[in-house]
């Protein structure tokens, strides 16, 4: 028994579409394959086995470099031994203490380019700690009778000075300082940037305490007091005596007050 063929397959313009829509895919698809086994061998041609390391950005240099804090003593090649022999007035002013007695004017200047391992020093830690030492109740203030107040004008009694050996040795002449020591020199007390950040070696590691004898043994020969020697040998010794030269038998005594 015979059958007449079937008729053709129209397709209508839907199915068209549709079909078109499937063969599109086929060729997206294969494609996407070839392109992912083209990117997969990249690494490979590194070497065998590297990893692909993703590049990492460069770090941004911090335009202000960080102050000197410390108090742990330095080696003295860390401190700069020349700088740039002119002085900064730290701005700011700190008052007086409550009581009687006289006001001391004081101002506090760095010299510019100062540096300890190649940073910048910390001037306004400085005054801080400076006034710190002279409005103490272990400093002169009880003994002389005086008042410390800090100020950033020209209206000072006394200037407070950090500065390198080079220019400590320059302020104090004709005074030897022979780059090591500091000094009271007209109305300023120099304070040699070497001893205030390494040190001496009657005080060891003690840094804190040198600092106090420091700034307070400069400033006794402002208010009019001349060197004394150790009076006796294990007696704690008066902030006159030249303490970063030698104890002298002494043990340290880094205020004005003794005892």
């Amino acid at each position: 028994m015979s059958t007449a063929p079937d008729p053709p397959l129209r397709l209508t313009r839907r199915g068209r579409f549709v079909v078109v829509l499937a063969a599109v895919s086929v060729v997206v698809a294969a494609v996407l394959m070839l392109s992912g086994r083209s990117s997969s061998a990249g690494p490979a041609a590194q070497g065998a086995g590297s990893p692909v390391v993703p590049a990492t950005p460069s770090p941004v240099a911090d335009p202000t470099p960080t102050p000197r804090t410390t108090a742990t003593p330095v080696p003295e090649e860390a401190v700069s031994q020349a700088a740039s022999g002119s002085l900064a007035v730290v701005s700011g002013a700190q008052g007086s203490a409550d009581g009687e007695g006289r006001v001391v004017r004081y101002r506090v200047l760095v010299e510019r380019d100062l540096l300890v391992d190649g940073q910048p020093v910390d001037r306004r830690g400085f005054a801080r700690l400076v006034h710190r030492i002279l409005t103490d109740d272990r400093g002169w203030q009880p003994i002389d009778g005086v008042r410390f107040a800090r100020v950033a004008g020209d209206a000072a009694d006394v200037d407070v000075v950090l500065a390198s050996p080079d220019t400590t040795d320059a302020l104090c002449a004709p005074l030897g300082t022979e780059g090591w020591l500091s000094c009271y020199n007209g109305s300023a007390t120099v304070l040699n940037a070497r001893r205030w950040f390494s040190g001496a070696e009657s005080y060891g590691d003690d840094l804190a305490g040198y600092r106090r004898y420091l700034v307070s043994h400069e400033m006794g020969h402002y208010l009019g007091y001349p060197h004394v020697d150790c009076p006796a040998p294990g007696a704690r010794a008066p902030v006159m005596v030249q303490q970063t030269k030698s104890l002298y038998g002494c043990v340290k005594g880094p205020w004005p007050s003794i005892g």
